[in-house]
Parts: C-alpha cells; sequence; structure tokens
C-alpha cells in the first residue's frame, strides 16, 4: 500500500488522534482523580470537625411562667460563644401536661446527649418532658420548682414567697379563656407587682419592661399535679437564688435535696439567668461536662 493512500492516511490520521484522545482522557482521568482525594480531604476534615463539634451536648433552655425565650438570652449567647448548640423553644404555658408533652416532643428531634434547664415552671416542664427520654444526660433547675410525684406548684409556693397572699386579687389579674372552664383562666402578674416581686434586683425600668411583656400561665397549669420525675434517674443540678421572692431559698432547697440535685447557691434574685448569666451558664456547661 503506497503511502499517498487515501486509505492509509486515515487510518494514520485516527490512530494520531486516538493517542491524543487517550491521552486527553489520561489527562482527565488524573485530574479528576487529584480533585477526588482532595475533595475526600476536605470531606474527611468537614467530617472530622462536625464529629468533634457533636462531642458536645445540645442545650435545651426552657422558660417560666410570665417570660419567653428571650429571659435566656445572655446565657445563651454564652453558651453558643463556648462552642454548644443552643435551643430554646417555647413553653405554651397551658398545661403542665400539656407543655410538657410539647417539650417532650421537641426533645425527639434532637439526636445525641441533651443538657436540659428549666427556669422556674419550667422546672416542673423538664421534671416530666424528660422521662424516659435516654438522650437527656443532666437535668439543670434554675431558680426552679422540682416537683415530686403528685405535687402541684401551688403546693410547692408556701411561705415567704411574693405570691403567697391571702387574696390572690392583690398580686394576680385575671382573664378568662374563650372555651375553657370557667375556673381555668389565665393569670398575669400584676404590673405594679411584678417589678419588686419577680424582677427585684433587677433596674426598675427592666422590670416595668419585662411586665409589660409577660406571657401568662393558666390556673391549670398551676395547679395540676406532677407526674414520674425523671430526676429519679436524671442526675440534676440546681442553682438557687438566695435573693429569690417567688420561690424563697428554703423551699428551692428543700427541693433539690429531695431530688439528690447538686446544689449552687448564688446570691440573685428569682430571674438569676438574667442578674447573673455567667454564673447559670457555668453551672450548665459544668452539668454537660460532668455527663459526657
Amino acid at each position: 500500500m503506497h503511502d499517498n493512500d487515501p486509505h492509509n492516511a486515515l487510518g494514520v490520521a485516527l490512530r494520531k488522534h486516538a493517542v491524543v484522545w487517550a491521552a486527553g482522557i489520561a489527562a482527565v482521568i488524573a485530574v479528576a482523580a487529584l480533585f477526588a482525594s482532595s475533595s475526600s480531604a476536605r470531606t474527611d476534615g468537614a467530617q472530622s470537625k462536625k464529629a468533634g463539634d457533636s462531642a458536645k451536648p445540645t442545650i435545651v433552655l426552657v422558660h417560666g411562667a410570665w417570660a419567653d425565650g428571650s429571659s435566656w438570652n445572655s446565657v445563651t449567647e454564652r453558651l453558643q460563644a463556648d462552642g454548644y448548640t443552643v435551643a430554646v423553644p417555647p413553653n405554651p404555658l397551658r398545661s403542665l401536661s400539656g407543655d410538657s408533652t410539647y417539650l417532650a416532643s421537641f426533645l425527639g428531634t434532637i439526636s445525641g446527649p441533651i443538657i436540659l434547664a428549666g427556669h422556674s415552671y419550667g422546672g416542673a416542664v423538664i421534671t416530666n418532658a424528660a422521662t424516659g427520654n435516654a438522650n437527656v444526660k443532666a437535668l439543670v433547675y434554675v431558680d426552679a420548682y422540682i416537683p415530686d410525684q403528685g405535687q402541684s406548684l401551688v403546693q410547692l409556693t408556701g411561705p415567704g414567697s411574693c405570691f403567697y397572699v391571702q387574696n390572690l386579687g392583690d398580686v394576680f389579674n385575671f382573664v378568662p379563656i374563650a372555651g375553657a372552664p370557667s375556673n381555668d383562666v389565665d393569670v398575669y402578674v400584676k404590673p405594679d407587682v411584678f417589678p419588686g416581686c419577680f424582677a427585684n434586683g433587677l433596674p426598675a425600668k427592666k422590670g416595668a419592661v419585662l411586665a409589660a411583656e409577660q406571657r401568662p400561665i393558666t390556673t391549670a397549669a398551676l395547679n395540676e399535679s406532677s407526674g414520674v420525675p425523671a430526676w429519679k434517674t436524671i442526675p440534676s443540678w440546681a442553682v438557687v437564688g438566695l435573693d429569690d421572692h417567688v420561690i424563697p431559698p428554703a423551699s428551692q432547697l428543700a427541693m433539690a435535696n429531695n431530688a439528690g440535685a447538686t446544689i449552687t447557691e448564688i446570691r440573685a434574685p428569682h430571674l438569676s439567668m438574667l442578674s447573673d448569666p455567667g454564673a447559670v451558664t457555668k453551672v450548665i456547661e459544668h452539668a454537660a461536662k460532668a455527663t459526657s
């Protein structure tokens, strides 16, 4: 076959193109392999970082009556700065069983270990919501109710509390709830009572703002008996404010001792997470580290 044979020329050209094509494919494969290796390294690093982050538990903060999630703002900021994932779900404040069921459902959406903290009425809610949840590793009570089975908040609010008065109308305003039984109403703390009772230790202007923003709790929630307490099987901590006017320190200490809680006493009012967020954060983080 002659060199100028067009069939031979076409074969030579195809062979040349095949070599170039093969070289191109090889180069692409090499680049792809390099990219995949680099991507894998980055992914492994991200996974490693994620695994390291997940070593810390999720902190769930539950607010109490006459408040909302913003009451935890200063503590939330500190926990987040220290690398914790924080959730502050709304507490409906409708009934102890209903509020606890709602929180239990929320906790069920969180994978991994949980540190559960509750303030005031929120303490009663976490006591019920965490029962049977193996992911909850610690309970932290902040100036909180820590009821035993069968106890209600009304029963646990005794002498020494600014709410322990003969005429409840002196400290509370009552608002009917449409469709609810006549004995189940929304309870508000009177604006002139709120600062000195609920927000003592804070600037008067701050107390007035909190009084205006308060979310009511129902009489049903205040009178409902608590169920099987989670603190019987879950380690607990308690922050006791020695200047608390709502839940007297003696009552807090009695409940905390009954629950076998590790107790930290601080010179703070009922809203200690507002007046002393650093101290409250420290106890929550201590509980997290002690149960990790």
